[in-house]
């Protein structure tokens, strides 16, 4: 008996200790799991163009940088969107910072063409006892195609700007957090501008290599055809990826019910208009003589 308990305690102290040891690994697991999956689990900004984080559409990112650094994230957008980046940035403490600042959103397509607001707050001034500043940007619609000249939005890669653009000299370099998000809206189909663009604003991010110096220039069969750049060209990873319905608007929108419900109207006030012109029938027997009497 004596040995049995004392076999029994040790496989409860053995078993205690696994699910002790086993615990914090499948805690880490899952935290892991929840912030590659969920929609809050970036935590990181880039600081220029092509090291922008990526972001999707309704996705929270947040950051922890210094007063001074220049964060930068990129969210895609497709034609027939009003996209509207909202970003919140908490403050160092009062007491360690030497007086107000003023803090900047910007909103940059794939050519890097500064976007203007719309509509929203992108500056916003923070007095020094404030302990947080907020700030958005509502971007005109994006358009399916545009003028050479003209510097409307278009679909593809959109990159978020933020950043410190006025503040006492001695408040650079103190820490700060930072989030923001990026929604996005459907103009609808009377906003449809009929058109298509060839390919989306969405740049590589390897759009060249650097050759050695001792290295020699491919030659023209090394290099292969066209169609073989152009693969390898399309096989290079995007600013961003690709929303699931694509970069255009797609064929259905609103106008089609406008459209059909015109249509049926149109047709309802025809047949009522024939029937209204038409007048009576006569019953008459044709000649236009009333019936000899029998």
């Amino acid at each position: 008996m004596r040995a049995l308990r004392k076999a029994g305690a040790a496989l409860a102290l053995c078993a205690a200790a696994l699910f002790t040891a086993a615990a914090p690994a499948v805690a880490d697991g899952n935290d892991g799991k929840d912030a590659q999956n969920g929609k809050d689990g970036l935590t990181e900004a880039g600081t220029n163009f092509r090291t922008a984080t990526a972001l999707e559409q309704g996705e929270k990112a947040t950051a922890t940088a210094s007063t001074g650094d220049y964060l930068y994230w990129a969210v895609p957008v497709a034609a027939g969107q009003v996209p509207t980046v909202e970003a919140k940035v908490k403050l160092p403490d009062a007491s360690a910072r030497h007086g107000g600042a003023t803090w900047q959103l910007d909103v940059y397509d794939g050519l890097r063409r500064h976007q203007p607001c719309a509509s929203g707050s992108p500056t916003h001034h923070a007095d020094q006892q404030d302990t947080s500043v907020s700030l958005s940007c509502t971007v005109r619609q994006v358009r399916s195609w545009s003028e050479r000249w003209a510097n409307d939005p278009l679909p593809g890669a959109y990159y978020l700007r933020l950043t410190v653009v006025d503040l006492p000299e001695q408040d650079l370099g103190l820490p700060i957090d930072a989030e923001v998000t990026t929604t996005a809206r459907d103009a609808g189909g009377k906003h449809a501008d009929g058109g298509e663009l060839a390919e989306p604003l969405n740049p590589s991010l390897r759009a060249g290599t650097i050759a050695e110096p001792d290295s020699e220039p491919p030659s023209d069969a090394d290099s292969g055809s066209g169609s073989d750049s152009g693969d390898a060209d399309e096989d290079s990873p995007r600013a961003v990826a690709e929303p699931e319905d694509g970069w255009g608007s797609g064929w259905w929108s609103d106008r089609w019910v406008w459209t059909a419900g015109g249509g049926a109207l149109g047709a309802l006030a025809a047949v009522g208009g024939y029937t209204l012109t038409r007048g009576p029938r006569s019953s008459g027997t044709g000649s236009g003589r009333p019936p000899a009497d029998g």
